[in-house]
């Protein structure tokens, strides 16, 4: 009896849900739909032209099968599938379906946009005056050129056709004028990301960056999103820049090193060096550059004193004047080299404690002095050219590179070495008289016949000499003179 009475009740119950559900359903299907209203639609039924799909409601929903097809013209959905779909046409019992937003759909999402200050998608149509004209959820807006971008902007056509989150500003006439701002969206992301990055970077900290834009004087690197440091011209390279796109270029991913971080009127500016983030030159001297060793460098600068030449990015070596050439005397370094130019020198001295390169341009070639006992015998007679007059002598230009001295006191009486005839430029007959190859000293004569006893005596003498000194007052003047064309 009890167990009866239990088996009713639960027969009880359960009519009763049936019948709470039955309710529900007819409530359900009496739901009616507006234009524009959103409903999750589930597909029950493929056709040539149409797709129909469940509304939830009394009335099914008819989709054009084109608008649920991808680019390839292939349909996207399956029976069964669930769908968000819109509402674009009630009439009567018929109900017609999109999965494109509506007007109604896009003025709504207009305004909660502009009520919420959310960010929308937008992309750029056109160039019009005074800015841009922005497409967004299929209705025109317009932007200001000056709020495009959060830089200085030349050239809006470079805009058009790009996609941007934009936000807001304006909007009246039920959505016919909408004013929005690419740039105030930017402004506050950087604000956010200044805010971390500051909290989690200081000076000396090496960072990754991308160049974003080169300028005439240095690049600016983004180090985080949306915000960028400034690397100086000078900070590009341990070598010598003259255009910052020699070293750097748009997109190129860098490491930087932070220089200082300064706030200036609520801004942020952060000052970066690509160069200071690796080693310096000095730490690492690659190993071909030692003294001794030819190489080749660059002409970085011509200056009063000489040339200085890189060698490698950061590591310039000076070339004085008195180490330009043999066969010249040069006055100034832009006779024999250009900046820009690459050269062949010769290192003559290393210092890293004072980071200082002695270099030479003559030694890295031939030395022509190197022949002179072979080639200018002592008794030789041969021509040269008088390349300068002093008060103690002639100096003789014998060849590229050597030139002799003539002491005034052997050619006083002669009637063409005279220094009442003799001028610069005039070819004149001399004869050896006693070669410092190793001192780049060469004494002459004025000619004299190599078989008489005098010459032989003057000739023997000279070559016993062991030191090779002139004696008397021939040899102090020919040293001094010697010695004063060498420091000059």
């Amino acid at each position: 009896m009890h167990d009866e009475s239990d088996q009713d009740e639960q027969t009880k119950q359960e009519s009763n849900e049936f019948a709470q559900m039955l309710e529900e359903s007819f409530k359900t299907k009496q739901k009616r739909l507006s234009l524009g209203d959103k409903v999750k639609a589930e597909i029950i039924f493929i056709g040539k032209d149409e797709v129909f799909a469940s509304t939830g409601t009394m009335n099914d929903g008819v989709v054009p099968r084109k608008d649920l097809l991808d680019e390839k013209g292939e349909l996207l959905c399956k029976v069964g599938d669930r769908l968000d779909l819109y509402v674009t046409q009630v009439k009567g019992s018929e109900i017609k379906l999109s999965p494109n937003k509506t007007a109604v759909n896009l003025a709504e999402d207009i305004q909660d946009a502009f009520d919420m200050e959310l960010p929308v998608e937008g992309r750029i149509t056109e160039v019009c005056k005074g800015g841009v004209r922005v497409s967004i959820f299929g209705k025109s807006a317009f932007c200001p050129i000056s709020q495009i971008d959060n830089k200085h902007i030349e050239n809006a056509d470079e805009y058009v056709g790009k996609r941007f989150e934009f936000k807001i500003t304006q909007l009246t006439e039920g959505g016919k004028n909408i004013v929005v701002s690419r740039r105030k969206l930017l402004d506050e992301q950087r604000d956010l990301t200044e805010g971390s990055f500051l909290a989690e970077h200081k000076a000396n900290d090496v960072v990754p960056g991308k160049i974003k834009r080169i300028e005439k004087y240095g690049a600016f690197i983004e180090v985080a999103p949306g915000v960028e440091g400034l690397a100086h011209i000078s900070e590009l390279s341990w070598s010598r820049v003259n255009d910052p796109h020699e070293v750097v270029s748009v997109g190129q991913e860098v490491s930087a090193k932070i220089l200082k971080i300064e706030n200036e009127d609520n801004r942020i500016r952060i000052s970066l060096s690509i160069k200071q983030a690796g080693a310096q030159p000095w730490e690492n001297v690659p190993e071909q550059i030692r003294p001794g060793a030819v190489v080749e460098g660059r002409v970085t600068r011509c200056v009063k004193f000489g040339a200085f030449v890189e060698l490698a990015p950061g590591l310039e070596g000076l070339i004085p004047l008195s180490e330009m050439s043999y066969t010249k005397r040069v006055m100034r370094s832009d006779e024999l080299v250009k900046e820009g130019e690459k050269i062949v020198v010769m290192v003559k001295e290393l210092s890293p404690e004072t980071k200082r390169i002695a270099l030479s341009l003559k030694d890295a070639g031939a030395d022509p002095w190197a022949l002179v006992p072979q080639n200018f015998p002592v008794g030789k007679i041969l021509k040269g050219t008088i390349e300068r007059r002093e008060v103690y002598g002639l100096f003789v230009k014998l060849d590229e590179g050597i030139t002799g001295l003539l002491p005034k006191s052997k050619a006083i009486d002669h009637p063409e070495l005279s220094f009442d005839h003799a001028k610069i430029g005039d070819q004149v007959s001399v004869q050896i008289g006693e070669v410092r190859a190793e001192e780049r000293r060469i004494s002459l004569d004025v000619p004299k016949d190599p078989g008489s006893d005098d010459w032989k005596n003057y000739s023997a003498k000279n070559n016993e000499s062991s030191s090779g000194s002139f004696g008397g007052l021939f040899a102090d003047q020919l040293k001094k003179a010697l010695d004063k064309k060498t420091k000059k």
